[in-house]
């Protein structure tokens, strides 16, 4: 018996086709578009637009960098801005070591512990601060 591959998948299409007779209407397309498009919306709405977000954050804290803020870089590199170019950033590692890199490589600013840090404290802070002032 010889079987060729286009046998078999012309059994599996006419099996897995609906069975719409000479009577009967083909079925809706708008079903599986609707499904389509609830997956997109729900990608969008977990994946996309929270990413989006958070990389808007990081573009307006690195705009925003001035001598005397801690970073972190992509390499993992923590130190503190000493100067800032229009592309690039010294950063002090040690005290007599000092890099330049650019500002794309910086991954994270950490807050400062004084008045603008304190927005952007963590919950578990603003929790113990609470229970701190309920005592």
């Amino acid at each position: 018996m010889n079987s060729n591959g286009l046998d078999d998948f012309a059994f599996l299409v006419a099996v897995d086709s609906p069975a719409t007779g000479p009577g009967q209407p083909a079925p809706s397309p708008w079903p599986t578009f609707g499904m389509m498009a609830l997956i997109i919306v729900i990608f969008y709405f977990l994946l996309i637009r929270p990413q989006r977000l958070r990389q808007k954050e990081l573009e307006r804290r690195i705009a925003a960098l001035r001598t005397g803020d801690r970073v972190v870089t992509a390499g993992g590199i923590h130190g503190l801005v000493t100067s800032v170019k229009e592309r690039t950033v010294m950063i002090k590692v040690s005290d007599n070591v000092r890099i330049e890199v650019e500002k794309s490589a910086i991954s994270t600013t950490v807050p400062k512990e004084g008045g603008e840090g304190k927005a952007e404290s963590k919950p578990e802070g603003k929790a113990a601060a609470e229970a701190k002032e309920e005592s």
